[in-house]
């Protein structure tokens, strides 16, 4: 699954660079520029890919690996407060 994130990523890259509606005056929704409302999709479509990338391409033996070390320098401390 890390392949299809990174691959969506990659995609993402690609279609950000909308010059294809650059020139287009059409409003969506009677207020919205084409262009706008374009960047506000994709802003979504990131949120999304970025949920994807954290449920699947997270590093999580580098995440234990940090949780188990902030734990041993809190035991490492010593006294009570």
């Amino acid at each position: 699954m890390k392949n299809f994130v990174y691959a969506l990523i990659v995609l993402l890259a690609i279609v950000h660079q909308d010059i294809w509606w650059w020139d287009n005056k059409e409003l969506i929704l009677g207020f919205m520029p084409l262009g706008l409302f374009y960047h506000a999709l994709f802003s979504c479509m990131a949120a999304g890919v970025w949920a994807l990338a954290i449920k699947w391409a997270w590093p999580s033996d580098i995440e234990a690996w940090a949780e188990e070390t902030y734990v041993e320098s809190n035991d490492n401390q010593g006294g009570e407060k």
